[in-house]
């Protein structure tokens, strides 16, 4: 098969998938999210067992005595912003695919299924600086648009976007989104989080947006190969260092530092207000979201 039919036929299974996705949407698995938050005040009434105490009104609640919460009219829409790190620790790949790679095909299909549902979308790309920012704006211009921007850090079609310089500026992303969304939105990051500072920032998105911080991981983040003694290259720090992936004290020391690492990451996201996921980039993108979604419906 050649390259023009190969990325045919991907992009024809990108647009299926985005459909089935869209149905998800439509049915309540996004919408799930939102919960009682992200409409129309309605008013007030009082705290009945099982209300989100994040719906509490606090002001009503000092001046009754006793808990009210705030009633909300449903809106028909559902913002959607995407927030991607493209820094140099994304672009590692230990197999087929790099992080970026599936953080740019899981954006594609978002913005696809915002499209399919009339949904506004909007987007920030960044590393060690903001590349674009666009705030979620409705129609299909504005979908290709981001669509050509993603395919150019993809590489579609050409060489591979490179970052001019190590680390990231995740606090500056995550501060402009505050400025640029102008209601509730869904706010999805994708990177590997593999940087400090940026928690205040993320606590001050998830006091007025639905953030899910999106943590893409692959095989090395769980085990190691079996390959002797080998030089790992840290692509940021380029701090250089050989380490005995046949040993079994240091492979078990390995899994554990991986797993407490992601453990407490989760720990922190939860407490500020987001909502953490962990997704493989060995797996299928489209199920993984699918699941994750179908999972918190009902909720």
């Amino acid at each position: 098969m050649n390259d023009k039919s190969s990325l045919s036929k991907k992009a024809s299974l990108l647009h299926l998938n985005a459909l089935s996705l869209a149905d998800g949407m439509r049915s309540g698995a996004f919408r799930s999210l939102y919960k009682g938050q992200g409409l129309d005040f309605n008013g007030v009434r009082e705290y009945l067992h099982g209300d989100d105490v994040r719906a509490i009104d606090w002001n009503v609640t000092a001046r009754m005595g006793k808990p009210f919460v705030k009633v909300f009219d449903e809106e028909r829409e559902l913002d959607v912003f995407l927030i991607l790190d493209t820094s140099l620790s994304m672009r590692f790949a230990g197999g087929k695919v790099s992080r970026i790679e599936k953080a740019l095909e899981c954006a594609s299909l978002l913005t696809l299924a915002s499209l399919r549902n009339a949904s506004p979308v909007g987007a920030v790309l960044f590393d060690s600086e903001i590349h674009f920012s666009f705030a979620p704006e409705y129609g299909r211009d504005h979908a290709m648009l981001l669509l050509s921007r993603f395919d150019r850090f993809a590489g579609a079609g050409g060489l591979p976007y490179q970052a001019k310089e190590q680390g990231s500026c995740m606090e500056n992303a995550l501060n402009g989104a505050m400025k640029l969304l102008k209601k509730r939105t869904l706010v999805m990051i994708f990177s590997d989080f593999r940087m400090q500072g940026y928690f205040n920032a993320f606590g001050r998105l998830c006091q007025k947006n639905d953030v899910i911080a999106v943590r893409l991981c692959d095989d090395l983040d769980q085990k190691l190969p079996s390959a002797g003694t080998l030089l790992f290259n840290d692509m940021e720090s380029r701090h250089r260092t050989y380490l005995p992936t046949s040993s079994r004290a240091f492979k078990s020391a390995w899994l554990a530092d991986k797993q407490q690492g992601i453990a407490l990451w989760k720990r922190e996201c939860i407490s500020r207000g987001g909502i953490p996921l962990v997704l493989s980039i060995e797996k299928d993108s489209f199920a993984q979201l699918q699941a994750f979604f179908s999972a918190r419906k009902g909720l």
